[in-house]
């Protein structure tokens, strides 16, 4: 009995581990930079629950998040017997996802929209790793750049040297050609990038948009983002890198992903409990239960 004991009380162990290790890095891996809030917003308008407009939206977002999983960016138009419940919505993820990476940035940036928007007739979300916007105005197809998010850095420590390196970064963006791109001298890095739904001669426009207006408005900045309405640009020096990290990439205790830690907190709670009961139950059967 005693050696029973000792090995249910091992085993025990062993998965009190188990479930602890796997609590913590779950959480970790909610602090991941590509799922970090950028920006939302929502349209005035809203719909009546459990209307058309409201199971129709359901399905968009459904079809967003399963098209995620092998495209890394997709539009989708719902069509009703009405105008007014009629809606389109799509998802951009940023060029060097993964699809698993993508498909779940998009899985969160739903979630988020649906806490940010509550039966609004539109919305849209920026995660750092993808883009979700919805309305039942029609925008797929349509340039637009419109300042949405304009973020800069403090200029200490910036030089002519690093100046112009960065200058010949976002020069290179601008030249560069396609939906997105990336470059990087020495220590200073960018990245831009257009919503899937442009034509080539509109994302051009866009970003060398965004990329004037960084050089404009950012001066010298260690670090900039312009966020268009259909593009955006950023860039950073390495000199910048912890200022741009604790800007951009240590804000894993907003509320949607303390959300998500406390939930997998607690069914790693109740999964501890019923392997404890277990434990209990066998202890007390005794041996040949």
């Amino acid at each position: 009995m005693g050696r029973r004991r000792r090995s249910s009380s091992s085993s025990f162990l062993s998965l009190f581990i188990f479930f602890v290790s796997f609590t913590s890095l779950s959480i970790t891996s909610l602090s991941s930079d590509t799922d970090t809030f950028v920006f939302g917003g929502c349209t005035q308008q809203k719909y009546t629950q459990n209307s058309p407009y409201e199971s129709n939206l359901n399905s968009l977002l459904t079809s967003l998040v399963n098209s995620a999983t092998y495209s890394s960016y997709n539009n989708y138009t719902i069509t009703a017997s009405t105008t007014q419940d009629t809606l389109y919505g799509l998802y951009q993820c940023r060029g060097d996802l993964s699809m698993p990476d993508c498909a779940t940035c998009v899985a969160r940036s739903v979630t988020q929209i649906g806490v940010l928007c509550p039966q609004t007739c539109g919305g849209a979300v920026q995660l750092q790793g993808c883009y979700v916007k919805y309305d039942n105005a029609t925008f797929l197809g349509v340039e637009d750049k419109t300042v949405v998010l304009k973020k800069c850095g403090p200029s200490i420590g910036y030089d002519d040297d690093a100046m112009s390196r960065r200058d010949a970064v976002l020069g290179a963006l601008t030249s560069s050609g396609g939906a997105y791109r990336v470059g990087g001298s020495g220590e200073v890095q960018g990245v831009a990038q257009c919503v899937g739904d442009l034509s080539s001669g509109e994302c051009q426009d866009c970003v060398s948009e965004a990329i004037g207006r960084l050089k404009s408005d950012c001066g010298g900045a260690v670090y900039g983002d312009m966020f268009l309405a259909k593009c955006y640009a950023r860039y950073q020096t390495g000199s910048a890198h912890s200022v741009y990290s604790k800007a951009h990439h240590d804000k894993s205790t907003n509320d949607g992903e303390k959300t998500f830690a406390i939930i997998i907190g607690l069914l790693a709670g109740v999964a501890l409990l019923i392997i404890f009961l277990t434990f209990i139950r066998k202890v007390f059967e005794g041996p040949g239960k």
